[in-house]
């Protein structure tokens, strides 16, 4: 089990770049997300992305949004649906370099929690991986622990180990976002976003 554990500059080479952009509900950060790898893959030879989703349609709410998702992304996103096995599905893409998308990191948590799963685990070999990327991989979360104290015990657990997710994710990555009604905010290394989404 492992340890959990600034100047923008646009002329960076992006290849094999990790990006973490967090943020809360419905504040753009899938979108941001979505932009940067779009960008990415335009700039390749191949024009692809792979898109890894995490989300489980468990109710129609979900399933609409789901659907929403889909309907944004246009025909160079080739996704993989992976709601549990996150690092090994990684490992396979890590040999290419198709930029890859993880929306979201804190789904994947409720999914491994839901699953009772050893959450510890499976933090530590998701970290273990990530130096193993070859292409660009940005990975999208929420920021969990910015409201009122939960009110029952798995609540609390979740926002809890989502704080400690969204560290270790942070001390690995290249580029730390946080998104707040559309706007990005660079908290480490850079913001890689075509201009456009820069600063909408």
């Amino acid at each position: 089990m492992g340890q959990f554990e600034h100047s923008i500059d646009d002329g960076v080479d992006s290849c094999g770049e990790l990006t973490l952009i967090l943020g809360g509900a419905r504040s753009g950060k899938s979108r941001l997300g979505e932009a940067v790898v779009e960008d990415l893959a335009a700039k390749d030879l191949d024009g692809r992305a792979i898109y890894i989703a995490t989300a489980q349609a468990y109710d129609a709410e979900m399933t609409q949004r789901i659907a929403t998702h889909r309907e944004r992304r246009g025909d160079l996103w080739r996704t993989e649906e992976i709601p549990l096995n996150l690092a090994p599905a990684l490992l396979e893409y890590f040999p290419s370099d198709t930029p890859i998308l993880v929306d979201c990191l804190t789904l994947w948590l409720s999914n491994i929690l839901l699953a009772e799963r050893d959450v510890e685990a499976e933090f530590a070999d998701l970290i273990d991986i990530l130096p193993q990327r070859n292409a660009p991989l940005v990975m999208v979360s929420n920021e969990t622990g910015l409201g009122i104290v939960p009110d029952n015990a798995l609540a609390r657990r979740f926002r809890d180990l989502s704080g400690i997710m969204n560290q270790a994710i942070a001390k690995a990555a290249d580029n730390v976002l946080f998104v707040a009604a559309g706007l990005p905010l660079v908290m480490k290394g850079r913001n890689p976003a075509p201009l456009s989404q820069s600063s909408t």
